[in-house]
């Protein structure tokens, strides 16, 4: 998925790789996501050609509303994460896209189909809807609304609840209105207008009874809602304590729904410090040796993942920077590779270091595919062999054997889990180079001891750690993620010692060629 269509891609502990939506889902329902919680037109209209294709069909017409898998997986998938479907209490099922896209159609289809089946007060159907605000014409326009509940009704769907987006509140003469040509009582149609942070969101929709409207017509008997925590996270964001700012040095600074997770997890960070977390973002193409002091107005630097040469250079030149100045630093994925690289070139004395993904013939190949330093026995080889990029990707959740006596160990105690979406390993060749000059290599792989989490040691650098895994996903907006919870603690803690006007001791970088 290229993050310039879909964002960020969000990597679930078995390894399915979704839509950044599904984390939404994941930070706020506290339910970890499988691959079974996640299933696209594709695997649909596969299962239908594959069932075809072996004529399972029993001599009936072949057609998607009828073999389409989407019913069984809406209800069975209900139960994904638990072991039984009956484990759980409510589904909830999201289906994206716009109502009269063809990709839609058959997961209508079947949401139609499982309510029939299911009775009346075993579903709800909540749509959501836009209302646009025409500046010219001073007025909302509710007929976008209407049209597409209507489209809705024509297919077999009867909304019981209508959220309806716009930037402002809807006044009730206009709920009133699309309650009428829509066919939902007006209680049943919700105003949602933009706030300032999104954990104002529970509140807004518990005020107008939405909650309560979907319990009664689910039949679900529950004590009164307690949106304490939802309160105390709106209290946190609008009272911080003090205020942090962080450098994000990566190449999709236009996008910041491609670092979704990762920005939450800084925010959600920045809440359990007491600190407003402010993010800003530089293009890392931008960075040379020559203007990388620019980077010394902030708190931190973190490198996020990536694919591609594009801007590598830039990151290896914003992680010598925190290197050198002691500026706190944390890369995920690629930004340890980075450090790594860095450290291998300006540290180790490696000249030309590099990973294979940006300089398959460097002489140092610090990083690289696996197949390209490890015979098929697992032997250790030197880089000789060619890979294809399909297929080599190390995805979901693993476990780490963390060292003692390391920042790492400080923060997870004695084995990590978390979850991986990468193809490039630091190289096992030259691990005890790396550690020779400095280098701590603070976590491996319990089976294959691939490189986890590299660190300075404390007494040379007050925080740098690099992670080859991504945290970000498993960040929740109460507890925040340990890993991000310390790095905050470390910029507030550099702030306070280094000062707003602290200008950076290194002279202008030179990258070794």
């Amino acid at each position: 998925m290229s993050p310039f269509q879909h964002g960020e891609v969000f990597v679930t502990d078995d390894g399915a790789e979704t839509d950044l939506d599904l984390g939404h889902y994941e930070r706020f329902i506290e339910t970890r996501m499988r691959k079974a919680n996640n299933f696209t037109t594709g695997q649909i209209y596969k299962s239908v050609l594959e069932k075809s294709a072996v004529a399972t069909t029993l001599a009936k017409p072949c057609r998607s509303s009828r073999m389409s898998p989407t019913k069984s997986r809406s209800s069975s998938n209900a139960g994904a994460g638990f072991e039984t479907p009956d484990a759980v209490d409510v589904a909830i099922v999201e289906i994206g896209g716009t109502v009269g896209d063809i990709e839609s159609l058959p997961f209508l289809e079947a949401v139609r189909q499982m309510s029939l089946r299911l009775g009346a007060n075993n579903s709800a159907f909540v749509h959501l809807s836009y209302v646009p605000w025409i500046a010219a014409a001073g007025e909302l326009k509710t007929k976008p609304t209407q049209h597409t509940a209507k489209q809705l009704r024509e297919i077999g769907i009867q909304a019981d609840v209508l959220l309806c987006r716009a930037d402002r509140r809807i006044p009730s003469e206009e709920r009133e209105k699309i309650s009428l040509f829509s066919n939902v009582p007006e209680w049943g149609v919700i105003s949602m207008w933009d706030v300032d942070t999104i954990y104002k969101v529970p509140r807004m929709l518990h005020e107008q009874g939405l909650d309560g409207l979907i319990c009664d017509k689910l039949r679900l008997n529950t004590p009164p809602a307690s949106l304490k925590r939802w309160d105390d996270l709106v209290y946190e964001t609008e009272h911080p304590k003090t205020e942090v700012n962080i450098a994000m040095v990566g190449k999709y600074v236009d996008l910041s729904d491609s670092y979704k997770s990762l920005n939450e997890a800084l925010r959600h960070a920045g809440m359990k410090n007491h600190a407003k977390v402010v993010i800003e973002y530089v293009d890392s193409e931008t960075i040379t040796p020559e203007n990388v002091s620019r980077l010394a107005k902030f708190d931190g630097i973190l490198v996020p993942g990536g694919f591609g040469v594009r801007g590598v250079e830039g990151k290896i030149c914003a992680a010598r920077f925190a290197r050198e100045n002691k500026v706190p630093y944390l890369g995920i994925c690629l930004g340890m590779q980075v450090a790594t690289i860095e450290f291998a070139r300006h540290v180790a004395g490696l000249k030309g270091a590099n990973s294979t993904e940006f300089e398959p013939a460097s002489p140092h190949p610090v990083i690289a595919l696996i197949t390209e330093w490890k015979d098929t026995d697992g032997t250790i080889k030197t880089r000789d062999a060619k890979s294809d990029l399909g297929g080599t990707m190390r995805l979901g959740a693993q476990s780490s054997d963390v060292a003692k006596g390391t920042l790492a160990h400080k923060i997870y105690g004695d084995v990590v889990t978390e979850r991986h979406r990468h193809r490039y390993e630091a190289n096992v060749n030259y691990l005890d180079t790396l550690r020779k000059a400095g280098l701590v290599i603070s976590a491996l792989t319990q089976r294959e001891q691939l490189t986890e989490i590299v660190e300075l040691p404390q007494d040379v650098h007050p925080w740098f750690m690099g992670v080859q895994f991504h945290p970000e996903f498993k960040s929740t907006p109460w507890d925040g993620h340990p890993l991000f919870n310390a790095y905050i603690a470390a910029v507030l803690e550099h702030r306070a010692t280094a000062g707003q006007d602290q200008q950076p001791t290194s002279k202008p970088l030179k990258v070794v060629a």
